[in-house]
């Protein structure tokens, strides 16, 4: 590394933690007022919406019927999203007259987005239309997002309220998500890219003739080239601030029309964690403690920082095996797989980011990284998302660590543990149990059930250790939403299609069930004061040990698997 690429990494985090104070503070705002005050911008809005759906806002749910909203709503969108992308072909705004996508991929889309995943088995410039994109795709890039700040917001309103059965209203913290928090932000970062070069535009694919024409074979030169063009920044803007991921293009943030200069690709990068780490903040305004808030977020950034050194000191030394090649010397770094333009520094923060954050976005071929510069991602989805993770679903999986921190901290001392005055009874334990464990087996079951039968072996096209960890890599980013892949993969079959839609699903709802019983089970039970034995959760002593129960939980559950990929194919790069 030169001082040029510390230089960048710091202005990235300097300007992180000035922008996400006052955004978390104003989504905490957002989130507390009451449903009748005006002091919200478009605030009509917000009530004009609540009168045509019929919502009453001043209703609020219990942890059950919560539930039962998200769930109704989001295979709604399940539904809704299947039909639009099997009917392309007679829908409007397809000027490139794109066919239907096919029923196995149409699923594990539609699940996909919903779920906030965006994890892609196709060629977005050549298999969707425009209205696919922009109503299907970028209407759930919204929905998803706003889902995770919703149950995210439930959860801490457990832990504040006493003796209260309900936690809120899912359609009052869906309609403001979107309309006072991602869309204003959306529209902003819209307009900036569109000034940097993105295109948003209904135009069709344009042909243009090459200035120097291209020798195919022996009979065919190739003298114009095709140029998709579409509504871009619109989506983009979005799949980056939602935590989505989702590429208007195949290569995704590595194409110049996503992603045109230094400033959309600092812009880009700086949005990936934004809003999640802005919810820190939001927490600890919620729960009237800022040491609380502040307390999770420096537990994700030493986690960061230190997948984030990791992977830059692997990335920065070069391959054994391409030492001995004319012109590439001993501190050559691994160039492979990363844009020019980007350089190594850039591609592993990118990349860090875009895994520590749920994203899924790339600028760099993630399967060409070194061994274990691609442990780093893929052990970053395996911890559960939550070193900043998605919007909202990063916070409360953070959460849920933490409640298995001070549980740990109170069989050590032999007290009953407590978390902001609550105690941690069995009903969380086994709640908490389900959000940890369930991810878990569905990535280890998956990959299993993957290098066995002989269609998931079909979809490998490097053999060996390192087509195992492209299998992993690909349940691990389905079953924790996070959507970007091991290239090498082929996973546009029926086998892959259904199996990742299947972990896709149970990673995100059999997670977002058991973290709003918790919030129901916490918010009917009484606050117990803060007395001399209680484990205090805002100092150093706390984030050491959160820190290290998330590293111990990841380390236990996975080693076995990393062991048969990323590190025995680290070791034969030296035999």
């Amino acid at each position: 590394m030169n001082n040029s690429d510390f230089l960048q990494i710091g202005i990235y985090f300097i300007v992180l933690l000035i922008l996400a104070k006052p955004l978390g503070t104003y989504i905490a705002t957002v989130i507390e007022s009451d449903c009748r005050s005006k002091r919200l911008p478009i605030s009509w809005l917000e009530r004009s919406i609540y009168r045509i759906c019929n919502i009453d806002p001043l209703v609020e749910m219990n942890w059950k019927q919560y539930a039962i909203a998200v769930m109704m709503f989001n295979v709604s969108g399940v539904v809704i999203l299947f039909l639009i992308l099997l009917t392309q072909h007679w829908m409007p705004l397809n000027p490139e007259h794109r066919n239907a996508v096919p029923f196995a991929l149409a699923l594990n889309t539609s699940v996909s987005f919903v779920t906030n995943t965006n994890w892609q088995s196709y060629s977005g410039e050549s298999t969707l239309s425009y209205f696919s994109q922009m109503v299907g795709l970028t209407v759930q890039n919204f929905l998803s997002a706003a889902t995770g700040i919703a149950v995210m917001a439930a959860l801490i309103r457990g832990l504040v309220r006493k003796n209260v059965a309900t936690i809120g209203n899912f359609w009052i913290d869906l309609v403001r998500s979107t309309i006072y928090i991602l869309l204003p932000l959306s529209i902003l970062l819209s307009i900036v890219l569109i000034w940097q070069g993105v295109p948003q535009t209904f135009s069709p694919t344009l042909t243009t003739k090459l200035m120097e024409p291209v020798q195919q074979d022996s009979l065919t030169k190739v003298t114009t080239q095709s140029i998709p063009l579409g509504p871009v920044a619109s989506q983009i803007a979005i799949k980056q601030l939602g935590t989505n991921g989702g590429g208007f293009y195949n290569v995704n943030s590595a194409h110049p029309f996503e992603n045109p200069t230094p400033l959309s690709n600092f812009l880009e990068m700086l949005s990936l964690i934004l809003i999640p780490t802005a919810l820190c903040f939001t927490f600890g305004k919620m729960v009237g403690d800022a040491r609380q808030g502040n307390a999770l977020l420096l537990t994700m950034l030493v986690l960061f920082a230190l997948f984030l050194y990791v992977g830059l000191w692997q990335e920065y030394q070069p391959n054994p095996n391409l030492v001995s090649i004319h012109g590439l010397n001993s501190t050559q770094a691994n160039m492979e797989g990363k844009e020019v333009r980007f350089g190594v520094a850039n591609s592993v923060l990118w990349a860090t980011a875009t895994t520590a954050a749920s994203n899924g976005s790339v600028i760099a071929m993630h399967d060409s990284f070194s061994p274990l510069g691609g442990l780093v991602p893929m052990l970053l989805m395996q911890l559960g998302e939550i070193v900043f993770g998605g919007v909202g679903s990063g916070l409360y999986g953070m959460i849920v660590f933490a409640i298995v921190a001070v549980f740990i901290a109170g069989l050590m001392v032999g007290r009953t543990p407590e978390y902001l005055g609550k105690k941690i009874e069995s009903f969380e334990m086994k709640m908490v149990s389900i959000v940890l464990l369930v991810p878990i087996l569905v990535v280890l079951i998956g990959t299993a059930i993957a290098v066995i039968i002989p269609a998931g072996k079909a979809g490998v096209f490097n053999p060996g250790v390192h087509g195992f960890s492209e299998i992993l890599y690909a349940l691990s980013s389905a079953a924790n939403n996070n959507g970007s892949s091991f290239a090498g993969l082929s996973a546009n079959s029926n086998f892959y299609n259904y199996l990742l839609a299947f972990a896709m699903f149970i990673g995100r709802f059999m997670v977002i069930v058991p973290v709003l019983a918790i919030a129901g089970s916490m918010g009917e039970k009484k606050s117990v004061p803060a007395g001399p034995g209680t484990f205090p959760t805002t100092g150093w002593l706390f984030i050491g040990i959160l820190s290290a129960v998330i590293l111990i939980v990841g380390a236990l559950s996975f080693f076995p698997a990393l062991a048969l990929g990323p590190i025995v194919e680290h070791y034969q790069l030296f035999r």
